[in-house]
């Protein structure tokens, strides 16, 4: 059994990966980490787990963690495990990042978009996207994760296999992603409080939101050429969940049956990819609270275009769920183990 660690384990992926850890029967939790509720009961945080965990939150101290655990977990703001982490501690421990540190491998544009100086940039080369559908082999080498963000893996997993197999325009590609509130996280802000949310639906971050790089860089990497794309969020009342809506013009020999027999070759053994039956289209309720992504797609013959469509918890397979998918591999787990929650409805 391994001992894991978390930093940032009372915020909400913090909470969802102690929720999936307590689970999971080759782990044991051994330092749930809370800047802001050091010495506080974590059950006095989130009283789902009481008489479940009677730990106490103990800091955010890397340097110590490191010598008491075999993996860190860090749901943090961007920029804090980029400063905690070093060459040393990756001697001595995995660390799975749920931030930005160190998924975008272009520093300058890192900075650029997220608005702070990379604190650790030498090692951002060492990260391995976490992406386990497209990296699992070098995921089981590395030793420092970048896991990845919940609009970015529904919408790259939603339109990989077409950017891949050449079945799209590039050049053409429109995401449009809406996310529960849970997705921007427990700090208190206005716009998050419930009147502000309840009875409303808004686009934010227009043509300049934080993900879209890391879409487009993903992508890229899997044609080999440029891709830019227009990627749009909403935020819409409810607690959980991510639905993208991604458009694009096909290329004159992409058929029905050449779409769908490009995501079944890239997806069709994928144990947390439900790849949907044709006129079907994916809904955050079937996938809430699991690893699931459920994917399916339109061809529109009047306008040839494809309409892709992705849903996922953006807590589970958004966040935490990755995150512990991407631990089993790194250890040599069983991919699934913990992960095979049936959806919660309703």
């Amino acid at each position: 059994m391994i001992k894991a660690g978390i930093i940032g384990s009372t915020g909400y992926a913090g909470q969802e990966l102690v929720r999936l850890l307590l689970g999971h029967r080759e782990v044991k939790i051994v330092w749930y980490g809370s800047k802001s509720y050091i010495d506080t009961k974590y059950y006095e945080v989130y009283q789902n787990m009481f008489k479940i965990v009677d730990d106490i939150c103990l800091s955010d101290n890397m340097e110590e963690l490191a010598n008491s655990v075999d993996v860190i977990f860090t749901a943090t703001p961007q920029g804090l495990c980029a400063s905690l982490v070093n060459t040393a501690i990756l001697e001595k421990v995995k660390v799975i990042d749920l931030s930005a540190d160190f998924r975008i491998k272009d520093v300058g544009i890192y900075e650029q978009w997220y608005g702070i100086t990379h604190q650790n940039p030498e090692l951002i080369q060492k990260a391995v996207y976490g992406l386990c559908e497209i990296y699992r082999e070098d995921i089981k080498k590395s030793r420092l994760i970048a896991n990845p963000g919940c609009y970015t893996t529904c919408s790259i997993l939603s339109i990989y296999p077409l950017v891949k197999e050449g079945l799209i325009d590039l050049r053409t590609i429109i995401v449009d992603a809406k996310s529960g509130t849970s997705g921007a996280g427990r700090g208190a802000k206005t716009a998050n409080l419930f009147c502000e949310v309840n009875e409303n639906m808004k686009a934010y971050s227009v043509a300049s939101h934080r993900h879209t790089p890391e879409i487009e860089e993903q992508l890229t990497y899997a044609t080999g050429q440029e891709v830019l794309i227009n990627f749009t969020p909403h935020l819409v009342p409810m607690n959980r969940g991510i639905l993208v809506t991604a458009y694009a013009n096909l290329l004159k020999d992409a058929t029905e049956d050449k779409v769908r027999q490009a995501y079944k070759k890239y997806y069709q053994d994928e144990p947390f990819i439900r790849l949907l039956d044709k006129e079907s289209t994916p809904e955050t309720r079937w996938v809430e609270g699991s690893n699931y992504v459920d994917i399916g797609f339109k061809i529109d013959t009047r306008t040839n275009r494809i309409i892709m469509m992705g849903a996922l918890d953006n807590l589970v397979k958004g966040a935490a769920g990755q995150a512990v998918q991407n631990m089993n591999l790194i250890f040599g787990f069983e991919e699934t183990i913990g992960l095979r929650q049936v959806p919660l409805y309703p």
